[in-house]
């Protein structure tokens, strides 16, 4: 903090103030309480209007149309946070681009056995294994349609719904397709989930015959309907240099728009303390970042910049963002930064990029793109 005058005046001149993250002053309180509880308490509060909307006008290089999508920046909120779709519009007013609801299973389930997600502060890290758990389509299908015309002419910020199947499914393709029919008038995109560590069997439908198979169903449904929202597959970051070819093919071959690079790891860098590195589920948070961005540059590689590609996995900072945006996305989603860095996290990313764009002559997001690879 300024210790005279003078820095004082330098502090407001110079914008330093808006470093100031008053989220870090309540953390150590709301980490004293299970995550989980944590996450609830966090749904409560945006959902009583307790945290200011933001009113940062987004700069004009921040804007990113992909797929028939105008997003107004580039930085959403991954999957996994409003699972039970309940505070879109709330996520939206802290300044994101876009916000990813789910996943969403079509039967209501209650995931796996609690405890089932474990902050790891010293690597600014999160392991969970939820598992889906889900209030199933029915009600959060309820709950998208009424937010979807309370807001018809009003709405800003681009909603995608994250589709998952049930634990105890037959017919996997069948549980995707009815997501599908469920959401394609109601979504701006949907997203396939075939890559969460903590159903079992679902990351076997990353194997190319298999995925071909279910992205035939799901776009065969998403082109049957009135409304044809683009559909992204988000994939894991554990696989293969031949299981990355052989997706990248099949997403191409397939119609798919776009893909997400990545969900959560089984890997357990160094940075995990032993006692925790022994829990099951998937890994996420910085320890994520370098192993993502490479999955992430090589996609772009094998599609050859034909698709959009959107970056998961660490993102903290307006660099960590740039870095995603120069090996191939053009979107980035965060999850993991909100819960060690709070709901200014958004205001702070796009601030910070669109300074680095600036600084190396980039006039837009889209002429970053891919800027590693050239």
């Amino acid at each position: 903090m300024p210790k005279n005058l003078q820095e004082w005046r330098a502090f407001f001149a110079e914008g330093q103030w808006r470093e100031i993250n008053p989220y870090r002053l309540l953390r150590p309180l709301l980490f004293r309480m299970e995550p989980e509880a944590a996450h609830k308490l966090s749904i409560t509060i945006l959902q009583k209007r307790l945290i200011p909307k933001s009113k940062q006008k987004d700069a004009p290089s921040l804007r990113v149309k992909i797929a028939g999508l105008d997003f107004a920046n580039p930085v959403g909120l991954a999957a996994g946070y409003d699972k039970q779709c309940e505070v879109i519009d709330e996520i939206l007013d802290l300044g994101f681009g876009f916000t990813e609801l789910g996943s969403i299973t079509p039967q209501p389930q209650p995931g796996n056995p609690q405890p089932r997600i474990f902050r790891i502060p010293e690597a600014e890290a999160l392991i969970n294994r939820f598992g889906f758990n889900s209030d199933g389509i029915s009600q959060c299908r309820r709950r998208v349609v009424a937010r979807h015309d309370a807001t018809v002419g009003s709405r800003r910020g681009i909603v995608g719904v994250n589709l998952g199947k049930n634990k105890d499914s037959e017919d996997t393709g069948a549980d995707y397709v009815l997501g599908v029919k469920s959401f394609a008038p109601y979504a701006d995109y949907l997203a396939v989930n075939v890559s969460s560590p903590n159903t079992p069997g679902l990351r076997d439908l990353q194997g190319r015959e298999q995925l071909a198979h279910l992205l035939q169903q799901v776009m065969a449904a998403r082109d049957a309907g009135v409304q044809k929202p683009p559909v992204f597959v988000k994939i894991a970051p554990d696989l293969t240099e031949e299981q990355q070819t052989d997706i990248a093919e099949v997403v191409l071959a397939s119609g798919v728009q776009g893909m997400i690079v990545a969900n959560t790891t089984v890997t357990r860098p160094a940075s995990v303390p032993p006692h925790l590195a022994q829990e099951a589920g998937g890994l996420s948070g910085r320890p994520l970042f370098g192993a993502s961005t490479r999955l992430l540059a090589r996609m772009y590689k094998l599609t050859e910049g034909k698709i959009p590609l959107i970056g998961c996995g660490g993102v903290f900072s307006g660099a960590d963002a740039y870095a995603k945006i120069r090996a191939g996305a053009s979107l980035v989603q965060v999850y993991t930064a909100l819960v060690y860095e709070g709901p200014f996290l958004p205001r702070r990313i796009k601030r910070e990029l669109a300074a680095l764009l600036e600084r190396d002559g980039f006039a837009s997001v889209s002429e970053a793109i891919g800027a590693d690879h050239r």
